[in-house]
């Protein structure tokens, strides 16, 4: 069975003439568990049944089947799930780096849409789409309790339409957004000089990511042989694919490990390494990172800095360390099953599911976002009820006033702060090496935590 990769492959296969010793006690219970299966799989002929029968109006029964096995798969964690032989069509289309829509990244919570983050220079990023934003209605009709397929596939359509949707968000009332339906061709990646020193972004990981990196890199290098380092920006980076997280990475390490991912058999270890040959040749490196960042870029954030070649400026990222394989039903004719089947570590032995990737200088964009991690937790891979456990057991860092935030004068809406910071971090050598800032002060983080710290409880704030 062919399988196709979204962010890696953990698949064994035994021949027909592999062998094994079954006892009799093993014999005697296998009957008896697939009898129970049996009865359970009857007991879903009975309901499907029943409903043909019985519901208040016609049923199609191959969408409420499709239902049914995508609730089984959503069940076991946020990420597994059934696609569609549609679905799975679009899916391949986003790999690709090319499809119809607005360019947003969502992903499913209790029966939400929620918002993972915009992809860089569409509709939704330019219309202010942000991460955690729950996405409501498309078109005045409501998407609560729709699997995120269904949603954004009310989403997709012909370029050129109109497409309105609800937004709830914090603070806010429920507001809609107008945006018009573009072909999504997400840059692979978007270079510039900052002073003596390059900046690449790269928005995601699709098929064209590593090379697209690799070229833009080299035509800076190109331009301005005196290039000093490097600031490579993963904010609101979703992720991709995971051999392309692989190839990203290698640009920057001289061989050794970049992840390794674990199935269910603890000794079910895959290790991914790069190759000899950094491309910038030993040349210092910040990588910026934000609650946006996920999945194959948390991969690269931790690999260079577990392997101490770069350092990481910005707000912990995701928290998205499960690995998923698509497998092909009757090779896409059926569909696809997207399983979570392992866990990445990062080259230290880090397993990031849930706590994500701290930087090692922390830094708030704006002065409201120091406020908001101060005094709530953030919307991430923790915030969904059935994600996985990280490995160690660990747990994500609660609210807290993070270490730097933009002073005042500082002008937020014509300059990135983070960018800032991480330019004074390659200027001064290293994080240890920068000077610090004045830590930030919120003024009702101070309140709860003297509260907290009383046993009482923390005022109400009246508006």
């Amino acid at each position: 069975m062919r399988k196709y990769l979204l962010i890696g492959v953990s698949a064994f296969v035994l021949g027909a003439g592999t062998m094994a010793y079954v006892s009799p006690i093993a014999q005697a219970t296998i009957p008896s568990q697939k009898a129970k299966t049996y009865k359970l799989l009857e007991l879903f002929g009975d309901v499907l049944a029943t409903v043909e029968d019985q519901y208040v109006t016609e049923v199609d029964d191959k969408k409420l089947i499709e239902a049914a096995l995508d609730g089984m798969l959503t069940s076991l964690d946020p990420h597994s799930g059934y696609l569609s032989p549609d679905s799975f069509e679009d899916m391949q289309d986003t790999t690709r780096g090319e499809y119809g829509g607005l360019g947003i990244e969502v992903t499913s919570e209790e029966g939400v849409v929620k918002v993972i983050s915009p992809m860089d220079g569409t509709p939704a990023d330019r219309a202010g789409i942000q991460a955690g934003d729950y996405i409501t209605a498309v078109n005045g009709q409501s998407v609560l309790g729709l699997t995120v397929n269904e949603a954004v596939k009310q989403m997709r359509g012909p370029a050129g339409e109109t497409v309105t949707i609800t937004i709830a968000r914090e603070k806010t009332d429920p507001f809609d957004v107008k945006l018009v339906r573009e072909v999504i061709k997400p840059k692979a990646a978007i270079a510039r000089m900052e002073g003596d020193y390059g900046y690449v972004r790269l928005p995601g990981f699709n098929e064209k990511s590593t090379d697209a990196l690799s070229a833009s890199i080299k035509d800076l290098q190109a331009k301005n042989p005196k290039m000093k380092g490097l600031v490579f920006d993963l904010r609101n980076n979703p992720g991709g694919l995971l051999d392309q997280a692989r190839g990203v990475a290698d640009l920057f390490l001289e061989g050794g490990e970049v992840v390794s991912q674990r199935g269910r058999n603890p000794r079910d270890i895959q290790r991914l390494n790069a190759t000899p040959g950094d491309i910038l040749n030993g040349l210092p490196m910040v990588v910026l990172i934000n609650q946006g960042s996920a999945s194959a870029a948390e991969i690269v954030a931790g690999a260079l800095q577990d392997r101490h070649r770069a350092e990481l400026v910005g707000i912990t990222s995701f928290g998205k360390g499960s690995v998923q394989t698509v497998i092909p039903l009757r090779g896409g004719a059926d569909g696809a099953l997207k399983l979570t089947t392992a866990r990445y570590f990062t080259p230290s032995g880090r397993s990031i599911q849930k706590t994500g990737i701290e930087p090692d200088l922390e830094v708030a964009q704006t002065k409201d976002q120091a406020q908001d991690i101060a005094n709530r937790v953030w919307f991430s891979e923790a915030s969904f009820k059935n994600a996985l456990n990280a490995d160690e057991g660990k747990t994500r860092k609660g609210a807290h006033v993070p270490a730097e935030a933009p002073p005042a004068g500082f002008d937020e809406k014509k300059d990135d702060f983070q960018l800032s910071r991480a330019l004074a971090v390659l200027k001064a050598g290293s994080v240890e090496a920068v000077p610090k800032l004045p830590k930030p002060q919120p003024k009702i983080a101070e309140v709860t935590a003297k509260a907290a710290a009383a046993g009482g409880k923390p005022p109400v704030e009246k508006k």
